[in-house]
């Protein structure tokens, strides 16, 4: 791993890279190279994530990771276990390791007796890249199967990245509208219960196309709709609340954004799922916007009345504040997305300019 002076000069040029503006597939790549780079590891999962369903957009899972895919994510929709991500990202740590969790029984672990073991991996670390805008992302190190794990200082080392790459997955899911989708009908993936692809139309093949850093293949498609569905399931067995969404918002390579929902063909004898894939409507993208700019929750709240056409004296009244407290959180909101009027922003957020 280097010494002490290496260690610290690899981290801090990972934390630049957070902030360098690179899109989802750079940002990507760097964070596995400066992941190596930093830590002995045996493999890396990499996730950005929506942080209003906290579901996988999009993933980077070297070998022999990704040949697993569909059992990681049966675990971690279909089954109670330890440091899921959704736990992390919403508990009051947000960085554990499988050693830790299981005071070094790793067999306690279903992911690890099931999955892990076989694939010859030992201890991991997982991480809910959380910041004060919400949860962006995910990272899972592991490290071959052998007692030794990882240590405190790697635990603190990813613990102090977590911010940094959530803001790095924060700014690359936020993409320009340069060219918008143009309208056209909903794609519909038909899936078995065991996430095997029954049947797609040819909007299906045309929006799946479109999804930012997904990597086409045999029978390979992106992981947000493989975590709908999942997400579903585990809805119907209670292993998640009933109010939980089976929906996410992805970029596109067009600029745009799809929405991707997961849904019961209740003529299916087999239960087969339906993802439904279409262009997502601005008024449902604003909120990951303002939150992907890094405006505070009040002036989300502010600048979501500002998009329906409020008045200062109304979104005053509507928040409780006085007109030197809305205007004070207007500039800010002007000053963080770069706009100098309403109108300007109305234009980035919902016209995509």
């Amino acid at each position: 791993m280097g010494g002490r002076g290496t260690v610290a000069r690899r981290e801090g040029d990972l934390v630049r890279r957070c902030y360098a503006g690179l899109d989802g597939a750079a940002f990507e790549a760097e964070v596995v190279r400066s992941i190596h780079a930093l830590l002995p590891v045996e493999a890396v999962f990499f996730a950005t994530a929506d942080p209003a369903t906290l579901l996988f957009t999009g993933a980077a899972a070297e070998d022999p990771l990704a040949a697993a895919t569909a059992q990681f994510l049966d675990n971690e929709f279909g089954h109670h276990d330890v440091n899921k991500f959704h736990s992390l990202a919403i508990g009051a740590r947000h960085v554990a390791t499988l050693d830790a969790a299981t005071c070094g029984q790793r067999a306690v672990s279903a992911r690890y007796r099931e999955i892990m073991s076989p694939l010859g991996l030992g201890d991991e670390l997982r991480a809910a890249l959380v910041t004060p805008a919400g949860c962006w992302g995910y990272l899972c190190l592991h490290r071959a199967d052998s007692s030794h794990g990882f240590t405190p200082a790697e635990v603190r080392l990813i613990g102090r990245l977590a911010t940094h790459l959530g803001n790095g997955c924060r700014q690359s899911l936020t993409v320009p509208h340069r060219d918008p989708i143009a309208a056209a009908a909903p794609g519909v993936v038909v899936l078995h219960p065991d996430l095997a692809v029954a049947a797609l139309t040819g909007e299906a093949e045309r929006w799946l196309a479109h999804i930012a850093g997904h990597r086409p293949g045999p029978g390979r498609l992106p992981v947000a709709v493989y975590a709908v569905a999942a997400r579903l399931q585990s809805i119907d067995s209670g292993t998640a609340r009933p109010d939980a969404v089976p929906t996410v918002r992805v970029p596109s390579t067009t600029g745009g954004w799809l929405l991707i929902h997961a849904s019961h063909l209740h003529s299916s004898a087999g239960g087969d799922i339906a993802v439904i894939i279409e262009p997502a409507h601005p008024s449902t993208i604003a909120p990951l916007l303002l939150s992907s700019l890094g405006l505070t929750p009040r002036e989300r709240d502010v600048a979501l009345l500002v998009l329906r056409g409020a008045s200062t004296q109304a979104i005053g009244g509507e928040l409780h504040l006085s007109a030197y407290n809305v205007k004070d959180h207007l500039k800010s909101i002007f000053d963080k997305t770069g706009v100098r009027s309403r109108r300007d922003l109305v234009a980035r957020i919902l016209a995509g300019q």
